[in-house]
């Protein structure tokens, strides 16, 4: 009886156990709903983190492409546009002034031209040493020399005003032959050279051939005739303006002389050519030595 009582209460104790496991574990199917779940919101949560990270990059390069990139190149059209029209306006000022202000004289050659008047037209005008050119209508001559192309078409259409219902004439130069400088001293071609366009003191020195070793550039200078007649010299340092220290802005008017002296290389060198001599005859009293 004991042992059927004993038994009993060990089968309710187990009972008792098992159910109360069992009410606490759960079941199969929410334990894979759960892990689902679980398993969803951290892919969802990466995914969030993700957009998160990389949209605002990319719309923010792309705005930034989209609003920079049209912004600098129409910034840097206007600048390369106004750079370039600036530069062409500086080179055809330059070579303008020299023709615009050229006096003409014997050697040149000029061409006039009457608008509708091709009778009275004429070209290829060489300026005669006496400066003085025959046209047509004009039998004695108009003198030129001295004077400009614009000063030369006034004159003309004065005269031809007794002939012409208002005469629109216009004068070129076809070639300068009159204006010349000079370049002289160490450079590898020195000499008198023709004018024929507006002329920098280096551009002068390269049409030379440049400046010899001997050569002393940071001491050129430019000898110009004053209205007294003497030669005032104008300093040029050669050797800033090649290194980009100082303007090339010194232009030559006709009779202009550049001179470019010697250095010290040029001075020992001529010492040195002095004393040989010396130092030879010397020898053929002492017997050598």
């Amino acid at each position: 009886m004991k042992k059927l009582l004993t038994q009993t209460m060990v089968l309710v104790i187990a009972l008792a156990i098992g159910v109360s496991t069992f009410a606490q574990s759960p079941t199969t199917a929410t334990r894979q709903r759960r892990t689902s779940a679980d398993a969803a919101q951290p892919a969802a949560s990466d995914q969030k983190i993700a957009t998160d990270a990389v949209t605002p990059i990319d719309q923010g390069d792309k705005s930034k492409d989209k609003s920079k990139a049209p912004d600098a190149a129409a910034a840097d059209a206007p600048t390369s546009r106004t750079d370039q029209a600036s530069d062409e306006a500086a080179i055809v000022q330059n070579y303008n002034n020299f023709f615009t202000t050229y006096q003409l004289g014997p050697e040149d050659v000029i061409s006039v031209t009457v608008f509708g008047q091709d009778r009275y037209s004429k070209s290829g005008i060489k300026i005669p040493p006496s400066g003085r050119v025959s046209l047509a209508l004009i039998p004695d001559g108009i003198f030129v020399s001295g004077k400009t192309v614009d000063q030369v078409a006034e004159l003309i259409k004065k005269r031809y005003d007794e002939y012409i219902i208002d005469p629109q004439v216009s004068v070129s130069l076809d070639q300068a032959g009159s204006y010349r400088y000079s370049v002289i001293g160490d450079v590898t071609q020195p000499g008198i050279r023709l004018m024929t366009r507006r002329l920098s003191v280096s551009e002068a020195i390269a049409e030379a051939g440049g400046v010899l070793q001997t050569g002393d550039k940071k001491k050129v200078f430019v000898l110009r005739k004053q209205k007294t007649g003497n030669l005032a010299p104008i300093p040029v340092n050669i050797s800033a303006i090649y290194k980009g220290q100082a303007p090339d802005s010194l232009y030559l008017l006709p009779g202009d002389q550049v001179v470019v002296p010697g250095n010290s290389f040029k001075k020992w060198q001529t010492a040195l050519s002095t004393f040989l001599p010396v130092l030879s005859f010397a020898r053929l009293f002492t017997g050598g030595f």
